[in-house]
């Protein structure tokens, strides 16, 4: 899926949602750290992959969060 097509989806859910995502990709990239200070980590793209896509998340919250304070 492209990156586009995921933030898009990620617009249009609700907060409850979007925090539910947050934190099993908070929970993701601590196991992925995990594996990663044992020597198992094969994909070490994918940890990259997730920091990004948690930052991006929390910005959709913030936004989200800053229009229902300025309406």
């Amino acid at each position: 899926m492209k990156r586009t097509n995921w933030v898009s989806e990620c617009r249009a859910k609700t907060e409850v949602e979007l925090n539910a995502d947050l934190s099993s990709l908070l929970r993701e990239q601590f196991k992925l750290k995990l594996q990663k200070a044992s020597g198992e980590l094969k994909n070490k793209s994918r940890l990259m992959q997730i920091r990004r896509d948690v930052a991006r998340l929390k910005t959709i919250l913030s936004e989200a969060n800053s229009r229902e304070s300025a309406a």
